[in-house]
């Protein structure tokens, strides 16, 4: 198991025990219906280019998923299919259509990391609230470094997972609804983070009429230049050719984290008593004030670690050129958090890799196509350009021209934490700037250029909250029942309410809570409890 699915698994544990981010929803409005097919006669359905393989009435009570997982449902009709759209390429998909009371939406969850894992745990929650649910195993089984070698015999699993499966997938489910329902859904959303965020833009881009909404979290959109910001991580972290001991060791990221809190806190946006920063971009730390006066020692940096400190607050750039290839993390978000469960959520040193740099994997088998690829040898001009040409197409989902999503009246919320030591904030907020750029007609920045591309897309980031949920700061919010509010009443969300649990634990009560106002404005202190 690897890194990114490990992670993956522990969120949506998470999220099934906290009601956490994304999932709280509207009431919902349920319209009473008969189905047109029975469940058993959709296994008979034709569709173009998938088979339907299962179809299955599972009545209510608790289920056990096919990924093992336990949980309460209602009545529904399970579809599983497979889209082979062209040779080589095998989708899988499942398609969740509750027996009674759909409230005629239909919700599509996103993947984490390289994973084919469906989140099964969201699509009975959702289920349950009366919504069609649907997932895609993105076109392949297993997980990095699996997916990589099955890529690299066949690239049809890339285009997959780099954007074909979602559509395909939803496509396909929005038939399978008309056959069993006998009409299609009124409206369609789209959840997903990391991943699943990157997939949510790759829909707002590539395919505008796939969805009426969607939510995008901590998007690894720009994925090309992510894998080389972990790759330039980990050489800034290391002496020359040695693999075999970090610059700055795991066990000191939290003194780079306590001392930017301590220093900027109270300063920032925030509350002086916050054990995080609300708002980094106004805290100027420099890791100097760390430095050791005497032998290097666990509560000080050493000259090189200081030095290793500030190439990755830089981040990665092109050393012919001088562009910034992927931003560095902003401070406060370099130490591990631990989790309720006792889990540990990473921080930078789990993207630095271990005794070879992280997404090694990505650069072996998907760019270069060699086994014995050595990272040290790694050329920020030449080789991230041969990585672009041969795969941005496929894989980035960068393009900040979303003015067909908007034509057809789509709606776009998009989040970021700031203590986010997987994707940059800072990447999220350059991205949503050259969408206000590419969709609006005032001058680059103005006010009126956001108001402009705020009526359809609007981007809320949030303090102290790690990759997608958890961390120190207020980190469980509802983002879809804002964009279907949106969509559906044309209430546009001018700011989300965000909650830390003692503990994380919401039967102990609330700890603070903080509310998100879209970007530029950013997280305020009203309702700190």
């Amino acid at each position: 198991m690897t890194i990114a699915f490990a992670w993956f698994r522990r969120v949506l544990a998470t999220l099934a025990s906290t009601s956490a981010v994304l999932f709280l929803i509207l009431p919902t409005v349920a319209t009473a219906d008969d189905s047109r097919s029975g469940c058993a006669d959709l296994i008979g359905l034709r569709l173009p280019d998938a088979t339907v393989s299962v179809a299955e009435s599972v009545p209510a009570g608790q289920y056990t998923a096919p990924d093992g997982r336990t949980m309460p449902v209602p009545a529904f009709c399970r579809v599983r299919g497979v889209a082979k759209p062209v040779p080589d390429s095998t989708i899988g998909f499942e398609v969740w259509l509750p027996q009674r009371g759909w409230n005629d939406r239909l919700v599509m969850f996103g993947n984490g990391g390289y994973s084919s894992a469906i989140d099964f745990g969201s699509m009975g929650r959702l289920l349950s609230a009366g919504y069609v649910t649907v997932g895609t195993d993105t076109g392949h089984t297993g997980d990095d470094p699996d997916v990589f070698m099955q890529g690299a015999a066949n690239p049809e699993i890339i285009v997959d997972w780099g954007h074909r499966a979602v559509h395909e997938s939803i496509v396909n489910a929005k038939r399978v609804v008309k056959a069993f329902t006998g009409a299609k859904p009124g409206y369609s959303y789209f959840v997903g983070c990391s991943t699943g965020g990157q997939q949510a833009l790759m829909e707002a881009q590539r395919y505008p009429n796939d969805f009426d909404g969607i939510v995008a979290g901590a998007p690894g959109n720009n994925r090309i230049s992510l894998n080389a910001g972990f790759l330039w991580q980990y050489l800034n972290n290391h002496d020359a050719g040695d693999d075999s001991r970090p610059v700055i060791p795991a066990s000191k990221l939290r003194l780079l984290t306590e001392a930017a809190v301590r220093q900027c806190r109270g300063q920032d946006g925030g509350s002086a008593t916050d054990g995080f920063l609300t708002d980094p971009t106004r805290c100027s730390f420099d890791p100097g004030r760390l430095r050791c006066s005497m032998d290097d020692r666990p509560s000080c940096l050493t000259d090189e670690q200081v030095r290793a400190a500030r190439k990755m607050y830089a981040g990665a750039r092109d050393p012919r050129t001088g562009r910034q290839v992927y931003p560095g993390w902003p401070v406060g978000s370099e130490a591990p958090v631990v989790d309720a469960s006792g889990g540990v959520l990473s921080g930078w040193s789990t993207y630095w890799g271990t005794t070879e740099p992280a997404r090694a994997n990505f650069w072996r088998y998907w760019v270069f196509g060699d086994r014995n690829w050595n990272w040290w040898n790694f050329d920020y001009h030449r080789d991230l350009r041969f990585a672009q040409a041969k795969l941005g197409s496929i894989i980035d989902a960068t393009d900040p021209d979303l003015r067909p999503f908007r034509r057809g009246g789509g709606k776009l919320l998009m989040y970021a934490g700031w203590a986010d030591p997987v994707v940059s904030a800072y990447d999220t907020i350059n991205y949503y700037r050259q969408v206000i750029r590419a969709t609006s007609t005032g001058p680059a920045g103005s006010a009126d250029s956001v108001r402009q591309t705020q009526r359809f897309a609007r981007l809320f980031t949030v303090p102290g909250m790690t990759h997608c949920g958890g961390g120190p700061g207020p980190n469980v919010f509802d983002a879809l029942g804002p964009v279907v509010r949106w969509v559906e009443q044309d209430i546009a969300p001018t700011e989300i309410t965000a909650t830390k649990y003692v503990n994380d634990d919401p039967t102990q009560g609330t700890a603070l809570t903080r509310t998100l106002r879209p970007y530029p404005y950013g997280a305020t202190r009203q309702g700190c409890a």
